[in-house]
């Protein structure tokens, strides 16, 4: 399974043409206590960069966006029920959405871990 991140704090889980997506930790954190969240319905198309969720904190609403191309396979629905998943458990238990890749090659415009982490570090 390879995991890869976009500078807009969101990752992929890849396993074969899926991905599994979800806010980073840095993320929630920024947010602070997410409150509600809207999730895509399965069969939704997405592409690159667009919107494909929202979540809404104490502090903001924001946009989660895809970070590849694909159809919408699965949703978390545990999530919409218990938002505050997404706070305590980002990278597992509070996953938003999977994700059929379309192009599996837009993978590598995406972040590795390491470089996610310089990412984030040279936010202050």
């Amino acid at each position: 399974m390879t995991v890869k991140y976009t500078k807009d704090h969101e990752w992929i889980a890849v396993d074969g043409k899926t991905g599994r997506v979800g806010i980073t930790d840095y993320a929630q954190l920024q947010l602070g206590d997410v409150v509600f969240v809207e999730l895509p319905p399965v069969g939704k198309a997405l592409k690159k960069g667009g919107e494909a969720a929202v979540v809404e904190s104490v502090k903001a609403a924001s946009e989660v966006y895809s970070p590849v191309t694909g159809t919408v396979t699965a949703a978390n629905d545990p999530l919409a029920d218990e938002p505050a998943l997404a706070n305590s458990d980002p990278q597992g238990e509070g996953w938003f959405f999977e994700v059929e890749l379309a192009d599996p090659a837009e993978l590598d415009g995406l972040l590795d871990e390491a470089a996610y982490r310089d990412y984030v570090a040279s936010l202050g």
